[in-house]
C-alpha cells in the first residue's frame, strides 16, 4: 500500500502524461475536444481511473469513449514509461458527469432565485393578518416577578 503523497504524485504524473498525449501524440479526431478532469489511483497503484469531459453532444461522448478504448494500449505504455514504477497500472476511462450535474444545479438555483423574487414582489405592501407584534408584553415590572413565582425574600432550601 503506497502512502498518500506517492499516490498523489502518481495521479498527477498520469494526468500530465495523458493530457500531453492527447495534445501531441494521439491524432484521433474523436479526441479533439476532450479534457482530462481528474485521475484516481487505487492505494496499491494497480488501477487508475481517468475522468474526462467532452465538448459536444452524446454522439461525441460515445465517440470519445470508443477512441479511448482503442488507444488504451499506447496510453498505458506511455504512462508506464513516465511513471518508472515496477507495475504499470491498468487504465479505465470514465466520462465525467460533473458538467451536466453542475448545469442542472445552476438551473435549479436560477429557478429558486426567480421564485424568491416573485415572493418578494408579492409581499410588497402586505400587512400582518393579526397584530404586528403577536407576543404578550407585561408593561409592569413588579407583576413579572410574581408571575415567575420568585420572591426575593424566600431562601433556597435545597
Amino acid at each position: 500500500m503506497a502512502d498518500e503523497a506517492r499516490q498523489r504524485k502518481v495521479q498527477d504524473r498520469i494526468h500530465q502524461t495523458v493530457a500531453r498525449m492527447l495534445g501531441r501524440r494521439i491524432k484521433d479526431p474523436r479526441l479533439s475536444f476532450v479534457t482530462i478532469t481528474d485521475v484516481r489511483v487505487t492505494g496499491d497503484l494497480q488501477h487508475a481511473s481517468i475522468f474526462y469531459t467532452v465538448l459536444g453532444d452524446n454522439a461525441d461522448r460515445a465517440g470519445a469513449g470508443r477512441a479511448f478504448e482503442s488507444a488504451k494500449g499506447i496510453i498505458r505504455s506511455e504512462v508506464g514509461k513516465a511513471l518508472g514504477i515496477r507495475l504499470t497500472p491498468t487504465l479505465e476511462f470514465i466520462l465525467d458527469g460533473l458538467p451536466e450535474s453542475a448545469a442542472a444545479l445552476e438551473d435549479a438555483l436560477a429557478a429558486a432565485k426567480k421564485r424568491d423574487e416573485e415572493i418578494a414582489a408579492s409581499s410588497i405592501g402586505a400587512t400582518y393578518a393579526g397584530d404586528a407584534d403577536p407576543y404578550r408584553r407585561d408593561d409592569d415590572d413588579e407583576g413579572s416577578e410574581e408571575a415567575d413565582g420568585f420572591d426575593e425574600n424566600e431562601q433556597d432550601l435545597a
